[in-house]
């Protein structure tokens, strides 16, 4: 499996304090099935001014540390960036690194606000040639009235990454709510841990794997975890991956679907 959303690099973030904590989280990580981890450190305007030259300086020196601790992962590196007028442009000059440096990023709203014309925000990033991933909309705490925008960014091109451990009630049941409606009407692409620790945020994919098989099936739960993943970290035009499949009655699930389900 693949995990493109973690806060292994030890100091940098609200993640991992230190380096023990992420030698640790990578033995519970490769033991998980998890082969490759991208290191993906909050860039936060004013909290954590994190730039892309160091993240790839400390992602090869972590490295080097699990080589030698004899861990089986591979790291590679990213952001999880939070919304900044300036985004774009810091996308453009490497300040903010992508995914592996493909066209793929890790875009973060706010967890309590919704940012004003974020549709139009979204757009103009995937207009420049970008692929915003926007992580945790299930977790955000305005997604019930705001989930429209969620559906219509996924309809023109931005893809949603759900918390693992939403899907196993990690996060409460209204996470766990809106990450199984998400899979159910079509709207996931791809799962990751947003590791940040041992034992509260632990790096676990294959738990949020295997629930999300109630929804989508086993060939569509690998998908979210490994297929397209890879294809990301392969820089591969999303139209080249497996689509999402519409769930629900085409992608356009009634809440009454949604239960159906649930309860079937």
């Amino acid at each position: 499996m693949i995990d493109l959303h973690s806060h292994i690099l030890p100091g940098i973030d609200d993640g991992a304090p230190n380096l023990d904590t992420s030698l640790e989280m990578a033995r519970i990580a490769a033991a998980d099935g998890i082969r490759t981890m991208a290191c993906t450190p909050h860039i936060f305007p004013g909290v954590f001014e994190n730039e892309g030259s160091d993240i790839k300086a400390r992602v090869a020196r972590l490295q080097q540390q699990l080589d030698e601790a004899g861990i089986d992962l591979k790291l590679t590196w990213g952001a999880d960036a939070h919304v900044s007028p300036d985004l774009g442009a810091r996308l453009k000059d490497g300040s903010v690194p992508s995914l592996g440096d493909t066209r793929y990023f890790l875009l973060e709203p706010p967890h309590h606000v919704a940012p004003p014309n974020f549709d139009t925000f979204v757009f103009n990033l995937l207009a420049a040639g970008h692929v915003p991933v926007v992580t945790h909309p299930e977790r955000l705490s305005w997604i019930e009235e705001h989930y429209d925008t969620f559906i219509h960014l996924a309809e023109r091109g931005a893809w949603m990454q759900i918390t693992s451990g939403s899907l196993c009630g990690r996060f409460g049941g209204n996470a766990k709510y809106w990450g199984e409606r998400m899979l159910d009407e079509g709207w996931v692409h791809i799962l990751a841990t947003d590791a940040h620790g041992v034992s509260k945020r632990p790096p676990l994919l294959e738990e949020g794997m295997k629930a999300a098989e109630r929804w989508v099936g086993k060939e569509e739960a690998r998908h979210l975890v490994t297929t397209r993943p890879q294809g990301i970290l392969d820089d591969l035009p999303p139209s080249t991956l497996p689509a999402v499949p519409a769930q629900g009655g085409g992608g356009k699930a009634t809440r009454k679907s949604w239960f159906a389900r649930l309860f079937a």
